[in-house]
């Protein structure tokens, strides 16, 4: 939804934040200290968005400041830096950032990056006109912008002072649902390899906040086109080209980046310009599920940004896996597994918790396991169900979704709709299998002391491959009773061979 600049901006500022900064100006006014509203504050409240955060620029020690501040306001302080200091509020999640201004308000703006973000109020004025913007400090015309829906650089070394700039255009404008100014785009090709040398963990946060906006697949397409998307993941530029068989409708590079746009099409979050609503009509969702995906993963991070990430990973390994059989058909053997390999060293570079470096690391090696579940349209059984997310638990709902992904992105408009049914249908009949089961695991028939005690074993990894044979059989509907159970775990032990878990084909899709 568009944004709109307000006239009267006192109703886009929170009536709590308006009442702080009023006992903040006060508290600056007795100090004698100069303070100005700045940054992201002052942009969002010209947009009418409310922020959690609130920025203010001291002729003063910051540190200091934030610290008198925090404790007239009954709130915490927290030192940052040498010149950033902030008052945190517990219960609300909101905080001021304190910094201390080098010159004076225009120097400071002319140090920031955006046009839209280098904007001031004076507080005190600003309280005392009801923040009109005839006292608004805008010598970057960054109000212009807003209204023309403008993200622009400053001057033409921001990305070259700060390369991680580089990402945040793109994800401002992405929140904003703004453009980039072409000459800005044009600095972002020119300095785009700049993003390598950017710490791995700064490159981190603003990629989750990328992938958390909706339409996140589109601004991915955007990074691609100005050379930023191979500078952050140089490990995707050699499926640039790589051609695939003739249901795919792209190449490895292009599919790979729709499938994320396809990704937050089945998942609700943005249209797709190759899927219309009867396609997402098939497409089994619920509020259950919706929590699933939004739940915490890491700092900054929940299922459904690592679920985008997996999307963009999946087939990384193609270029290397590609070959062509003695018929001449194209095949991608082993690409799951060698790309699971790379998505993880991709994570680690960019300093992601193990926590989440396995997440992904699993979507990607299996993301051909929903459609091997079972064949053409038949229905999977029970113990496929019961295998798939043993090997996979919790991570097998998400996976689902981008197995949907992947065959929109496959086919794109040449989609086939009885087999869509099929995939949809299949997705469908999983989902109501899991969730069907009890909140709490049943109690087991048997367990280890009554193998050890009943059949005379010592205790070992084969009491546990015995006893995951009991479950997956009473998963499958094939036992139910504590003496079954006991019998066919004797029928294992007369049987010598090694009892076999599942093991999906390698993948060449």
């Amino acid at each position: 939804m568009p944004f709109h600049v307000m006239k009267d901006l006192r109703p886009a500022v929170n009536p709590d934040s308006l009442q702080i900064l009023t006992r903040i100006s006060r508290f600056l006014i007795d100090e004698g200290v100069p303070a100005y509203l700045v940054g992201g504050f002052v942009r969002d409240m010209l947009l009418g968005r409310d922020t959690a955060d609130t920025d203010i620029a001291v002729a003063a020690d910051a540190l200091a400041t934030a610290s008198g501040a925090a404790d007239i306001l009954g709130a915490r302080y927290v030192p940052l830096e040498e010149r950033l200091g902030r008052v945190v509020f517990p219960e609300s999640g909101r905080y001021i950032d304190f910094t201390t201004l080098e010159g004076g308000i225009e120097t400071d703006l002319a140090r920031r990056d955006f046009t839209i973000d280098a904007m001031a109020f004076e507080l005190n004025k600003a309280l005392e006109t009801n923040f009109d913007e005839n006292v608004l400090i805008d010598p970057f015309h960054g109000r212009k912008d807003l209204h023309d829906r403008k993200v622009r650089a400053v001057r033409d070394t921001v990305f070259r002072e700060d390369a991680l700039r580089l990402v945040r255009a793109m994800r401002i404008a992405g929140e904003l649902g703004f453009d980039i100014d072409a000459a800005t785009e044009d600095l972002m090709r020119r300095d785009a390899a700049l993003i390598a040398g950017v710490a791995g963990e700064r490159v981190r946060e603003e990629l989750l906040r990328l992938l958390a906006l909706p339409g996140a697949g589109r601004r991915l397409a955007h990074l691609g086109e100005l050379g930023l998307l191979a500078a952050l993941v140089p490990e995707l530029s050699p499926a640039r080209g790589v051609e695939q068989p003739v249901v795919h409708v792209w190449d490895v590079y292009q599919h790979s980046i729709q499938t994320v746009a396809a990704l937050e099409y089945v998942l609700h979050e943005a249209d797709w310009e190759h899927a219309g609503p009867e396609v997402l009509a098939m497409v089994p969702w619920s509020e259950r599920l919706g929590d699933h995906l939004d739940r915490e993963v890491g700092h900054g991070s929940n299922r459904r940004t690592l679920l985008k990430l997996a999307a963009l990973l999946h087939d990384i390994a193609k270029p290397q896996t590609k070959a062509t059989d003695t018929e001449g058909r194209t095949r991608f053997i082993g690409h799951p597994q060698q790309g699971a390999a790379v998505a993880a060293a991709v994570l680690e570079r960019l300093r992601f918790s193990n926590r989440e470096i396995q997440l992904v690391e699993l979507l990607v090696r299996y993301h051909l396991r929903p459609t091997q579940m079972s064949q053409e349209d038949e229905a999977p059984t029970r113990r496929a169900i019961y295998r798939y997310f043993r090997d996979l638990g919790d991570a097998g709902l998400d996976l689902l979704f981008l197995s949907l992904a992947d065959h929109l992105a496959t086919r794109a408009r040449t989609l086939d709709m009885e087999q869509w049914r099929q995939h949809t249908a299949l997705t469908a009949y999983v989902l109501e299998n899991r969730f069907a089961e009890t909140p709490s695991a049943p109690s087991r028939l048997i367990d280890g002391d009554d193998i050890i005690t009943i059949f005379g074993l010592g205790p070992g990894p084969k009491i546990g491959e015995l006893l995951e044979a009991v479950s997956e059989a009473r998963a499958a509907g094939e036992i139910t009773e504590r003496q079954q159970a006991l019998d066919l775990v004797r029928d294992l032990l007369d049987n010598p061979a090694p009892i076999a878990r599942s093991r999906p084909p390698q993948g060449e899709k």
